[in-house]
């Protein structure tokens, strides 16, 4: 892979976790989702995918350990007595007979497994508790550990008794389900919001979430919600030795489960109910966005135990990605804070599973040009795959229009400054060349500056961002420490409770640990990967800039050579000093990972005195990075390359990966004639063979945590 196409990619990868953390906000916090489950899926997927493919799972941000978000405010925080993970997700046939071949191996079955099948509801979780059959509690999902006790609003959702039937009942038993609201209900609800002149809701999923968060409980008690349950969570005395049985005897104490519920033999009995259930999709009352399989055996269930975020005892087939026609109403540009212009298509409101669309992205220049789009056109859209929606095809190409021309200058409509617009050789993208004077570009600075993965200040989100920059209270990153709570209250906006809470968050942050500072900085090619290894490297902001310094004088010392080959126009002579200087640099700051363009990237950043004085008013405002102490443990496999393949039992591929950081080998993602040790778990598949034909050793996960108890005594 090209490092200009490697460095892109990482790019990407940052702005989809930030992404997924947002929808996930909206979507379990605020109960106003922007995506459907199928897009979100299908981003989570998108970054397992270049994670797995840059060698990212170990970032300090993992999207895929995301469960929920943090509870919010305005109800009492309960704690869940095990965590209420999400699923594992499978996207055809083929990846469902393969969980069904792990769980054979797993358990070291001949025969078939029988698998409990039901929709999935798209809902909001909950969990509800009963103690010796009167109703005690409810709490929602949350982020998985914590949620939100909601137990005054649950009394008013239909198969939620307050009391169960039967007399032989558990001390204590706490069942899981989903709360949901008809389709029906949800038209009859938007009706009503829509004559009360409110918004109204997108979906009936966050219908049924709004409703049942609400503080008066009387609202509640209008919204006619019901409940589905799927599991139970604890039981002071078992049930049954069987899923299914359980779920029976929990319909007959009272509680609703799934009309569609249905208990199969084997895999493709259990496909075939998937396929059953997709066909009669449109006719339940009730919104669902696929099937659940799990294993049926409580005690296998047991065996098969959990990962980081899913059991691995079920999985959830989802159904394919809807699509839709619409019209193209315009092309909008976004100016990021590298100056790059990416178009975004506005759209004739459509409705899209559940979801009504407005944009979508067009990528590039060259996007647009392999589709033909005009404002004008009708298109073909689809919501997955991205973090908005994409159009797949232009319905209308050969309708006289104009083709769209992309602009030359920074457009100024969109917050850009006019500059010219360039494309580096071997990119695709176009970027505005008025580096810090274009104020979109310095907006997205200031945002990318206090993001969640930069400083994490909270409280000051794009909006507010760009609010102080309109009035003129920050302009560089060290403006934002000289904010006081006298120049928030002038602004009249909000209370002094509020700019009390700000300043705190802004003073928390003076002391950013290196890597997190060097992120913050917004030097191109700098990911939080890049950031990381130059932190662990120099430990310290001294050390780092002493080396800088190094690299400075390096490439002042080669610039007359390359100058002069550009007066004779030996164009060709100064790509290749260039190179071999680009290659120099890298040498001199000698980090893992750090090639000719991202040491290229640092001497620019440095080379620039705008940016050294905004390093200098940073420090001189307070901030100060602190250094980052990283130690590995000496072990055997102290130096080596390790790679891990296939399914691991006992943790997740984070934990493993953190495990080897931590005795001080690199992982890779691939296996290569340079890998030491290939640790192999089922379905190790491609790299296993590659592994064996390269002699590499080859090791189990139990091996490997011989190796990790060895190294800890």
């Amino acid at each position: 892979m090209r490092k200009k196409e490697k460095t892109k990619l990482f790019e990407d990868l940052e702005a989809l976790r930030r992404e997924v953390v947002r929808h996930r906000e909206l979507y379990d916090n605020k109960s106003k989702p922007e995506i459907t489950d199928a897009e979100y899926d299908a981003l989570k997927l998108r970054v397992d995918e270049l994670e797995t493919l840059l060698g990212a799972e170990d970032e300090l941000f993992n999207v895929s350990n995301i469960v929920g978000s943090a509870p919010g405010r305005g109800f009492k925080k309960v704690r869940h007595s095990t965590p209420m993970l999400s699923l594992d997700n499978a996207f055809n046939d083929d990846e469902v007979e393969r969980f069904y071949e792990r769980l054979k191996r797993f358990l070291t079955v001949e025969g078939d497994i029988d698998l409990a099948v039901e929709p999935k509801i798209d809902g909001l979780s909950l969990a509800v508790t009963y103690r010796r059959g009167e109703l005690v509690q409810a709490v929602t999902r949350g982020n998985g550990r914590v949620g939100e006790d909601v137990t005054r609003n649950v009394v008013f959702v239909r198969g939620v008794p307050a009391e169960l039937h039967g007399s032989d009942l558990p001390e204590i038993l706490e069942v899981r389900g989903e709360v949901y609201l008809t389709k029906e209900d949800f038209l009859i609800l938007n009706e009503k919001m829509i004559r009360q002149k409110k918004k109204p809701f997108a979906n009936p999923r966050n219908a049924a979430s709004g409703s049942l968060r609400q503080k008066d409980a009387s609202i509640t008690r209008g919204r006619n919600l019901g409940f589905f349950a799927y599991t139970v969570g604890f039981s002071s005395q078992p049930l049954s030795d069987r899923h299914s049985t359980s779920m029976e005897i929990v319909r007959s104490l009272g509680i609703e489960t799934t009309p569609e519920f249905c208990l199969c033999s084997n895999v493709q009995g259990a496909l075939d109910a998937y396929h059953r259930i997709e066909t009669i999709r449109s006719s339940l009352p009730y919104d669902i966005d696929g099937v659940v399989y799990k294993v049926d055996r409580l005690d296998w269930q047991d065996r098969l135990g959990q990962a980081a975020k899913a059991p691995r005892w079920a999985i959830a087939h989802k159904f394919a990605a809807e699509r839709a026609q619409t019209i193209l109403l315009a092309i909008e540009i976004q100016i990021g804070r590298t100056g790059k212009l990416t178009p975004v298509a506005r759209l004739e409101p459509v409705g899209v599973g559940g979801v009504t669309v407005t944009n979508a992205t067009l990528h590039n220049a060259d996007e647009i040009g392999r589709l033909k789009v005009r404002p004008g056109d009708r298109v073909l859209i689809q919501r997955a795959g991205d973090v908005i929606p994409q159009i797949l095809e232009n319905l209308t190409p050969d309708e006289p229009r104009l083709p769209y021309v992309f602009p030359r200058y920074c457009p100024i409509e969109f917050g850009g400054c006019g500059s010219a617009v360039e494309r580096e050789p071997g990119e695709v993208d176009f970027r505005c060349t008025g580096g810090l004077i274009c104020p979109a570009q310095r907006v997205e600075r200031l945002r990318h500056f206090v993001s969640r993965n930069a400083l994490d200040i909270e409280g000051l989100g794009l909006k507010q961002i760009q609010s102080f920059f309109k009035d003129r209270l920050i302009d560089s990153p060290a403006h934002i420490f000289t904010l006081t709570e006298q120049k928030l209250l002038t602004r009249k906006k909000k209370g002094d409770v509020w700019a009390r809470n700000l300043i705190n968050a802004i003073a928390a942050r003076k002391g950013p640990p290196l890597d997190r500072f060097l992120f913050a900085l917004g030097i191109r090619h700098i990911g939080e990967v890049t950031a990381r290894d130059i932190a662990r490297h120099y430990h310290s902001w001294a050390g780092f800039r002493a080396v800088v310094d190094e690299l400075l004088v390096h490439r002042k010392a080669r610039r007359p050579e390359l100058e002069s080959a550009l007066e004779q126009q030996r164009l060709e002579d100064h790509d290749k000093i260039k190179r071999r200087l680009g290659l120099e640099l890298a040498g001199i700051i000698g980090v893992g990972g750090v090639g000719p363009e991202v040491a290229g990237a640092i001497a620019d950043f440095f080379e620039e005195p705008h940016n050294l004085k905004v390093l200098t008013d940073l420090f001189e405002a307070g901030v100060s990075p602190q250094d980052v102490e990283y130690a590995p443990v000496q072990s055997e496999v102290s130096g080596k390359i390790v790679v891990f393949s296939g399914s691991l039992e006992r943790l997740s591929r984070d934990e493993a990966k953190a495990q080897a950081e931590k005795l001080g080998a690199r992982v890779s993602t691939d296996v290569s004639k340079k890998t030491d040790i290939l640790i192999a778990g089922p379905g190790a598949g491609s790299k296993l063979k590659k592994a064996e034909d390269f002699g590499i050793r080859i090791i189990d996960e139990k091996q490997w945590q011989n190796i990790v108890a060895r190294a800890e005594a």
